[in-house]
Protein backbone atom coordinates (compact mmCIF):
# COMPACT_ATOMS: atom_id res chain seq x y z
CA UNK A 1 0.00 0.00 0.00
CA UNK A 2 1.02 3.50 -0.74
CA UNK A 3 1.68 6.03 1.44
CA UNK A 4 -0.78 8.98 0.53
CA UNK A 5 -1.26 12.55 0.39
CA UNK A 6 1.74 14.96 1.99
CA UNK A 7 4.15 11.55 2.59
CA UNK A 8 4.08 10.07 -1.47
CA UNK A 9 4.21 13.85 -3.18
CA UNK A 10 7.53 13.64 -0.92
CA UNK A 11 8.52 10.68 -2.23
CA UNK A 12 7.89 11.89 -5.57
CA UNK A 13 9.92 14.79 -4.86
CA UNK A 14 13.40 13.33 -4.53
CA UNK A 15 13.26 11.78 -7.83
CA UNK A 16 15.93 13.21 -9.83
CA UNK A 17 15.56 14.13 -13.52
CA UNK A 18 18.18 13.54 -16.28
CA UNK A 19 19.39 16.74 -17.68
CA UNK A 20 17.87 16.41 -20.45
CA UNK A 21 14.63 16.32 -19.11
CA UNK A 22 15.25 19.03 -16.53
CA UNK A 23 15.75 21.52 -19.40
CA UNK A 24 12.93 20.40 -20.84
CA UNK A 25 10.87 21.05 -17.06
CA UNK A 26 12.80 24.19 -17.45
CA UNK A 27 11.55 25.94 -20.64
CA UNK A 28 8.30 24.86 -20.35
CA UNK A 29 7.98 26.40 -17.17
CA UNK A 30 9.48 30.11 -18.29
CA UNK A 31 7.28 29.27 -21.91
CA UNK A 32 3.98 27.74 -20.25
CA UNK A 33 3.95 27.33 -16.52
CA UNK A 34 0.94 25.58 -15.74
CA UNK A 35 2.05 22.07 -14.43
CA UNK A 36 3.85 21.95 -10.93
CA UNK A 37 7.55 19.55 -11.53
CA UNK A 38 5.22 16.84 -10.07
CA UNK A 39 4.03 15.49 -13.35
CA UNK A 40 7.13 14.68 -14.58
CA UNK A 41 9.13 13.55 -11.92
CA UNK A 42 5.65 11.40 -11.13
CA UNK A 43 5.38 9.77 -14.82
CA UNK A 44 9.29 8.85 -15.04
CA UNK A 45 9.25 7.40 -11.84
CA UNK A 46 6.76 5.18 -13.53
CA UNK A 47 7.65 4.45 -16.65
CA UNK A 48 9.48 1.18 -15.52
CA UNK A 49 6.13 -0.34 -14.36
CA UNK A 50 4.45 0.50 -17.77
CA UNK A 51 7.67 -0.40 -19.96
CA UNK A 52 7.17 -3.41 -22.75
CA UNK A 53 9.21 -6.59 -21.17
CA UNK A 54 10.91 -6.71 -24.37
CA UNK A 55 12.71 -3.84 -24.38
CA UNK A 56 16.10 -4.11 -24.07
CA UNK A 57 18.05 -3.77 -20.90
CA UNK A 58 20.61 -1.60 -22.25
CA UNK A 59 18.19 0.85 -23.82
CA UNK A 60 15.83 0.85 -20.71
CA UNK A 61 17.50 4.73 -19.84
CA UNK A 62 17.12 5.96 -22.61
CA UNK A 63 13.55 4.91 -23.50
CA UNK A 64 12.40 6.19 -20.22
CA UNK A 65 14.20 9.67 -20.48
CA UNK A 66 12.43 9.77 -24.62
CA UNK A 67 9.24 8.79 -22.77
CA UNK A 68 9.12 11.56 -20.54
CA UNK A 69 10.29 14.29 -23.45
CA UNK A 70 7.05 12.55 -24.57
CA UNK A 71 4.82 13.48 -22.09
CA UNK A 72 5.88 16.96 -21.47
CA UNK A 73 5.17 17.29 -25.18
CA UNK A 74 1.81 15.72 -25.61
CA UNK A 75 1.32 18.09 -21.97
CA UNK A 76 2.24 21.13 -23.28
CA UNK A 77 -0.02 20.61 -26.80
CA UNK A 78 -2.73 19.71 -23.99
CA UNK A 79 -2.18 22.57 -22.22
CA UNK A 80 -2.52 24.90 -24.92
CA UNK A 81 -5.77 23.11 -26.49
CA UNK A 82 -7.43 22.99 -22.84
CA UNK A 83 -5.91 24.99 -20.20
CA UNK A 84 -5.17 28.16 -22.35
CA UNK A 85 -7.88 27.62 -24.81
CA UNK A 86 -5.42 28.89 -27.55
CA UNK A 87 -6.44 27.38 -30.80
CA UNK A 88 -4.38 29.39 -32.78
CA UNK A 89 -0.94 28.66 -31.03
CA UNK A 90 -2.60 24.86 -30.69
CA UNK A 91 -3.48 24.60 -34.59
CA UNK A 92 -0.01 25.75 -35.23
CA UNK A 93 1.52 23.25 -32.91
CA UNK A 94 -0.46 20.09 -34.09
CA UNK A 95 1.72 20.37 -37.03
CA UNK A 96 5.21 20.03 -35.57
CA UNK A 97 5.39 15.96 -35.29
CA UNK A 98 4.20 15.58 -39.14
CA UNK A 99 6.39 19.13 -40.65
CA UNK A 100 9.67 19.92 -40.04
CA UNK A 101 9.42 23.06 -41.34
CA UNK A 102 6.94 24.56 -38.58
CA UNK A 103 8.60 27.09 -36.95
CA UNK A 104 7.63 30.23 -35.15
CA UNK A 105 9.27 32.48 -37.29
CA UNK A 106 6.35 32.97 -39.69
CA UNK A 107 4.00 32.18 -37.55
CA UNK A 108 0.80 34.18 -38.08
CA UNK A 109 -0.32 37.11 -35.68
CA UNK A 110 -1.95 35.49 -32.39
CA UNK A 111 0.04 32.32 -32.32
CA UNK A 112 2.82 32.15 -29.37
CA UNK A 113 6.18 31.93 -30.97
CA UNK A 114 8.16 31.11 -28.02
CA UNK A 115 5.39 27.99 -27.29
CA UNK A 116 5.80 27.00 -30.80
CA UNK A 117 9.23 27.19 -31.19
CA UNK A 118 10.13 24.98 -27.95
CA UNK A 119 7.52 22.33 -28.98
CA UNK A 120 9.66 22.61 -32.06
CA UNK A 121 12.77 22.16 -30.25
CA UNK A 122 11.46 19.27 -28.26
CA UNK A 123 9.96 17.16 -30.67
CA UNK A 124 13.16 17.58 -32.69
CA UNK A 125 15.10 16.18 -29.69
CA UNK A 126 12.91 13.51 -29.49
CA UNK A 127 12.66 12.54 -33.20
CA UNK A 128 16.82 12.61 -33.31
CA UNK A 129 16.85 10.05 -30.10
CA UNK A 130 14.01 8.11 -31.91
CA UNK A 131 16.16 7.72 -34.78
CA UNK A 132 18.90 5.98 -33.16
CA UNK A 133 16.47 2.92 -32.01
CA UNK A 134 17.27 0.01 -33.84
CA UNK A 135 14.09 -0.97 -34.73
CA UNK A 136 12.87 2.77 -35.37
CA UNK A 137 12.33 2.38 -39.07
CA UNK A 138 9.73 -0.71 -38.76
CA UNK A 139 7.58 1.39 -36.01
CA UNK A 140 7.96 5.05 -37.60
CA UNK A 141 4.69 5.17 -39.32
CA UNK A 142 2.67 3.71 -36.45
CA UNK A 143 4.49 6.05 -34.21
CA UNK A 144 3.32 9.10 -36.20
CA UNK A 145 -0.32 7.49 -36.65
CA UNK A 146 -0.63 7.14 -32.66
CA UNK A 147 0.81 10.63 -31.96
CA UNK A 148 -1.64 12.07 -34.42
CA UNK A 149 -4.12 10.49 -32.76
CA UNK A 150 -3.26 11.43 -29.02
CA UNK A 151 -3.10 15.60 -30.83
CA UNK A 152 -6.67 14.51 -32.30
CA UNK A 153 -8.06 13.39 -28.31
CA UNK A 154 -6.79 16.92 -27.15
CA UNK A 155 -8.85 18.54 -30.41
CA UNK A 156 -11.80 16.64 -28.81
CA UNK A 157 -11.56 18.43 -25.59
CA UNK A 158 -10.82 21.28 -26.97
CA UNK A 159 -14.02 21.36 -29.04
CA UNK A 160 -16.23 19.63 -26.59
CA UNK A 161 -14.95 22.85 -23.99
CA UNK A 162 -16.71 25.04 -26.99
CA UNK A 163 -19.31 22.61 -27.28
CA UNK A 164 -20.29 21.27 -23.95
CA UNK A 165 -23.67 19.99 -24.74
CA UNK A 166 -22.59 17.47 -27.22
CA UNK A 167 -20.48 15.54 -23.94
CA UNK A 168 -21.25 12.30 -23.31
CA UNK A 169 -19.78 9.06 -22.61
CA UNK A 170 -19.49 7.23 -25.42
CA UNK A 171 -17.47 10.07 -27.38
CA UNK A 172 -15.20 10.50 -23.71
CA UNK A 173 -14.04 6.98 -24.21
CA UNK A 174 -13.62 6.33 -27.73
CA UNK A 175 -11.63 9.64 -28.18
CA UNK A 176 -10.62 11.10 -24.84
CA UNK A 177 -8.59 7.96 -23.62
CA UNK A 178 -6.25 8.49 -26.46
CA UNK A 179 -4.55 12.28 -24.24
CA UNK A 180 -2.81 8.74 -22.39
CA UNK A 181 -0.52 8.42 -25.55
CA UNK A 182 -0.13 4.54 -24.23
CA UNK A 183 0.04 3.64 -28.05
CA UNK A 184 2.93 5.94 -28.99
CA UNK A 185 4.86 4.90 -25.25
CA UNK A 186 4.56 1.35 -26.70
CA UNK A 187 5.96 2.27 -30.05
CA UNK A 188 9.13 3.96 -28.21
CA UNK A 189 9.19 0.67 -26.69
CA UNK A 190 8.99 -1.90 -29.19
CA UNK A 191 11.67 0.83 -31.52
CA UNK A 192 13.92 -0.50 -28.65
CA UNK A 193 12.49 -4.29 -28.67
CA UNK A 194 14.95 -6.92 -30.64
CA UNK A 195 12.90 -9.83 -29.51
CA UNK A 196 9.47 -9.03 -30.12
CA UNK A 197 7.45 -10.66 -32.98
CA UNK A 198 5.78 -8.36 -34.99
CA UNK A 199 3.31 -11.22 -35.49
CA UNK A 200 2.28 -10.18 -32.25
CA UNK A 201 1.78 -6.64 -33.04
CA UNK A 202 -2.50 -6.90 -33.82
CA UNK A 203 -2.52 -8.66 -30.38
CA UNK A 204 -0.76 -6.24 -28.23
CA UNK A 205 -2.59 -2.99 -30.10
CA UNK A 206 -5.69 -4.54 -29.08
CA UNK A 207 -4.90 -5.21 -25.76
CA UNK A 208 -3.57 -1.41 -25.30
CA UNK A 209 -6.97 -0.24 -26.50
CA UNK A 210 -8.33 -2.32 -22.90
CA UNK A 211 -5.13 -0.99 -21.06
CA UNK A 212 -5.39 2.68 -22.16
CA UNK A 213 -9.07 2.93 -21.38
CA UNK A 214 -7.68 1.99 -17.89
CA UNK A 215 -5.09 4.17 -17.71
CA UNK A 216 -7.71 6.99 -18.66
CA UNK A 217 -10.20 6.41 -15.85
CA UNK A 218 -7.12 6.57 -13.44
CA UNK A 219 -6.00 10.18 -14.94
CA UNK A 220 -10.08 10.79 -14.30
CA UNK A 221 -10.37 10.08 -10.76
CA UNK A 222 -7.61 12.16 -10.03
CA UNK A 223 -7.82 15.07 -12.20
CA UNK A 224 -11.41 15.74 -12.09
CA UNK A 225 -11.97 18.38 -9.43
CA UNK A 226 -8.98 20.85 -10.54
CA UNK A 227 -10.78 20.43 -14.62
CA UNK A 228 -14.01 21.50 -12.83
CA UNK A 229 -12.35 24.27 -11.45
CA UNK A 230 -10.44 25.04 -14.53
CA UNK A 231 -13.64 25.03 -16.75
CA UNK A 232 -12.49 21.96 -18.49
CA UNK A 233 -15.64 19.63 -18.54
CA UNK A 234 -14.18 16.58 -20.84
CA UNK A 235 -13.36 14.22 -17.93
CA UNK A 236 -15.47 11.01 -18.12
CA UNK A 237 -16.87 11.81 -14.75
CA UNK A 238 -17.94 15.59 -15.49
CA UNK A 239 -19.56 14.46 -18.44
CA UNK A 240 -21.61 11.53 -16.49
CA UNK A 241 -22.20 14.37 -13.86
CA UNK A 242 -23.63 16.55 -16.79
CA UNK A 243 -25.35 13.95 -18.64
CA UNK A 244 -27.81 12.91 -15.49
CA UNK A 245 -28.07 16.76 -14.31
CA UNK A 246 -25.89 16.23 -11.08
CA UNK A 247 -24.66 19.34 -12.36
CA UNK A 248 -25.50 21.89 -15.15
CA UNK A 249 -23.37 23.42 -18.15
CA UNK A 250 -24.34 27.14 -16.62
CA UNK A 251 -22.69 26.21 -13.10
CA UNK A 252 -19.30 24.59 -14.99
CA UNK A 253 -19.18 27.34 -17.10
CA UNK A 254 -16.00 29.63 -15.55
CA UNK A 255 -17.36 28.55 -11.68
CA UNK A 256 -16.02 30.46 -8.47
CA UNK A 257 -14.08 28.75 -5.87
CA UNK A 258 -17.39 28.14 -3.57
CA UNK A 259 -19.43 27.33 -6.85
CA UNK A 260 -16.57 24.72 -7.35
CA UNK A 261 -16.43 23.31 -3.77
CA UNK A 262 -20.07 22.82 -3.82
CA UNK A 263 -20.16 21.30 -7.64
CA UNK A 264 -17.80 18.80 -6.53
CA UNK A 265 -19.29 17.64 -3.55
CA UNK A 266 -22.48 17.08 -5.24
CA UNK A 267 -20.96 14.68 -8.11
CA UNK A 268 -18.94 13.10 -5.00
CA UNK A 269 -22.22 12.31 -3.28
CA UNK A 270 -23.65 11.02 -6.21
CA UNK A 271 -21.15 8.46 -6.48
CA UNK A 272 -20.02 9.04 -9.93
CA UNK A 273 -16.21 8.14 -8.52
CA UNK A 274 -17.20 4.85 -7.58
CA UNK A 275 -18.58 4.32 -10.50
CA UNK A 276 -15.28 4.48 -12.86
CA UNK A 277 -13.42 2.74 -9.78
CA UNK A 278 -15.72 -0.20 -10.40
CA UNK A 279 -15.52 -0.20 -13.98
CA UNK A 280 -11.55 -0.16 -14.00
CA UNK A 281 -11.87 -3.42 -11.75
CA UNK A 282 -14.03 -5.06 -14.30
CA UNK A 283 -11.49 -3.67 -16.79
CA UNK A 284 -8.62 -5.14 -15.46
CA UNK A 285 -10.42 -8.85 -14.61
CA UNK A 286 -11.31 -8.92 -18.19
CA UNK A 287 -7.84 -8.06 -19.82
CA UNK A 288 -6.12 -10.14 -17.63
CA UNK A 289 -7.94 -13.16 -19.30
CA UNK A 290 -5.96 -12.11 -22.69
CA UNK A 291 -2.42 -11.85 -21.61
CA UNK A 292 -2.08 -15.20 -23.00
CA UNK A 293 -2.21 -13.77 -26.15
CA UNK A 294 1.27 -12.27 -26.38
CA UNK A 295 4.59 -14.73 -25.59
CA UNK A 296 6.99 -11.91 -26.91
CA UNK A 297 5.94 -9.71 -23.95
CA UNK A 298 4.93 -10.45 -20.52
CA UNK A 299 1.97 -9.41 -20.78
CA UNK A 300 0.76 -10.17 -17.30
CA UNK A 301 3.66 -7.91 -15.79
CA UNK A 302 2.02 -5.16 -18.45
CA UNK A 303 -1.19 -5.54 -16.29
CA UNK A 304 0.34 -5.88 -13.17
CA UNK A 305 2.57 -2.41 -14.15
CA UNK A 306 -0.96 -1.07 -15.08
CA UNK A 307 -2.31 -2.00 -11.43
CA UNK A 308 0.41 0.04 -9.56
CA UNK A 309 -0.18 3.14 -11.98
CA UNK A 310 -3.81 3.21 -10.67
CA UNK A 311 -2.42 3.16 -7.32
CA UNK A 312 0.18 5.85 -7.93
CA UNK A 313 -2.92 7.83 -9.33
CA UNK A 314 -5.00 7.51 -6.25
CA UNK A 315 -1.92 8.66 -3.90
CA UNK A 316 -1.40 11.82 -6.15
CA UNK A 317 -4.77 12.78 -6.11
CA UNK A 318 -4.68 17.06 -5.99
CA UNK A 319 -1.18 16.94 -6.88
CA UNK A 320 -1.18 16.45 -10.53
Amino acid sequence: MLDSGVEYARSIDLVELPPAIRDAADRYDRVIGDRDRFLWKWIHNLFDEFTLSSVALDAADAVREQKTLLTIFVTTMDDLAEMNGDSATFDRARRIPFDSDVRAADAPDGVDREAVEFLADLWSDIEDALEEAPRYAEFADLFEYDVRQTINAMDYSRVLNDNPRGANRAEAERFDAYNMAMFPYACVDLMHSHSFERRELGALRSLLCELQQMARIGNWLTTWERELVEGDISSGILVCALRRNVITQAEVTEPDEATAERLIERVKSHGIESEFTREWEIRCRAVRKRTAELDSVDAEAFVNGLETVMNHHLASDGYK
